[in-house]
């Protein structure tokens, strides 16, 4: 029996004799052209922009997108679920802590994940240094933010403690405020910029050695402007008057209607507005009318001398029945107090039992009315100014002279 061997033939390359060489657009030429479109997009991706590749900018920004919607929609959602947990409870700190969360800007917050996102990226010192300062001022920025927040909380919390029975909060301490939220404001204000120079690397202890000598030239420049504020301040804290109250300066009186921090604004009693320098009331002498327990009040009156002596000793009993017949009228004294050139002068003094001007104009107007019907009733006559009328000839002439006095007013 023979046997046959069997030789597997060998393959051969491609474009070899006797082989035919693929076409173009064939599956052997596609897989060319796929390879080749896969190097030049990774050559695109390696390309070079500012010291960074097409890649890494990519990859910035991807970070820059989901760093600022992942931070907001934390944001959102830690904010929606306090504010529901805080609506439960009768504390409001918890509150604050809504007010705060709901408070941070998407302006911020970008400029955050800008600063977040380039740290992938091989930058220049510069810009390093930049995105540096950038981080500082976004972060100050709403640590101003969060603190004026955390102060109008704790002004808004002592305005409702000082709330009378009523449940109107104390005038005084409503509108001194301002006042209160300045200073505070300002402090933060300067804390926040030592600690953004401190992160910044600027030498902050020989800046306050400077600022402490520069501060004493602008303090003199500004004295005037610093004593009325610190004039508030003690006006905040003394209470010589508050908002609502009547007082007097001087020559000049009106009511208290705000209280600032350089100036107080009163309202005349004809309308206009007087403002008044925080520093000029502290050193004026002040009349506060609100605060009288009982309002005093002193006239007087003169009677003629053709007056009998028993009448002018019924004269104060006449006043003094005339002022107790009033209402909330206490009668003081009603004396003789002086002889004057032309009649003889009743001092009389009594008292209003309230501050309210009003109700004293009521009261004087009826006391002067019922002295003049009872004075009338007696014959008894209020003196007026006279003078003496001198007639006679012409000098040198003959006849003799006379006089005759004469009220003023009157006819010859």
């Amino acid at each position: 029996m023979s046997v046959k061997a069997f030789a597997t033939p060998a393959p051969m390359a491609a474009g070899a004799p006797g082989l035919p060489t693929p076409a173009p657009g064939s599956s052997g030429g596609a897989g060319q052209a796929g390879r080749a479109t896969i190097h030049a997009a990774g050559d695109w991706a390696e390309t070079v922009f500012w010291g960074n590749s097409v890649s890494m900018w990519l990859t910035a920004l991807a970070t820059l997108a989901v760093v600022f919607v992942f931070a907001i929609a934390l944001q959102r959602v830690f904010v929606a679920r306090l504010r529901r947990a805080a609506e439960r409870t009768t504390t409001r700190l918890d509150d604050l802590a809504v007010d705060l969360l709901a408070s941070i800007r998407p302006m911020l917050v970008l400029l955050g994940s800008l600063v977040i996102a380039t740290r992938v990226l091989n930058l220049d010192h510069r810009i390093d240094k930049a995105m540096q300062v950038v981080a500082v001022i976004a972060c100050c920025a709403q640590l101003l933010i969060s603190s004026s927040r955390v102060i109008d909380f704790s002004l808004q919390a002592l305005v409702s403690r000082s709330a009378g029975k009523d449940g109107r909060p104390d005038e005084t301490v409503a509108s001194s405020m301002g006042v209160v939220r300045f200073l505070a404001m300002l402090g933060v204000l300067i804390i926040v910029v030592l600690l953004a120079l401190d992160n910044l690397g600027v030498a902050v202890t020989p800046l306050l050695a400077g600022l402490g000598i520069g501060g004493i030239a602008i303090a003199l420049a500004v004295q005037n402007i610093l004593g009325d504020l610190f004039a508030s301040v003690s006006i905040l804290i003394d209470k010589p008057f508050v908002v609502g109250d009547a007082i007097q300066i001087g020559d000049k009186n009106g009511t208290v209607e705000r209280i600032g921090v350089k100036t107080t604004r009163l309202r005349a009693p004809s309308g206009e507005e007087l403002v008044v320098a925080n520093s000029d009331l502290l050193n004026s002498r002040i009349h506060n009318f609100r605060r009288m327990q009982e309002r005093r009040i002193e006239f007087t009156f003169g009677l003629t001398y053709d007056t009998s002596l028993q009448t002018l000793r019924d004269v104060p009993g006449i006043v003094k029945e005339i002022i107790q017949s009033q209402a909330s009228c206490r009668f003081d004294r009603c004396v003789l107090i002086k002889l004057n050139a032309y009649s003889v002068d009743f001092n009389v003094v009594y008292f209003v039992n309230t501050p309210d001007y009003a109700l004293y104009l009521t009261h004087q107007q009826d006391i002067n009315l019922k002295m003049l019907e009872r004075f009338r009733a007696a014959s008894i006559e209020f003196a007026l100014p006279t003078t003496v009328s001198i007639t006679g000839p012409a000098p040198g002439g003959g006849g003799s002279a006379s006089a005759s006095p004469t009220r003023a007013g009157g006819a010859h």
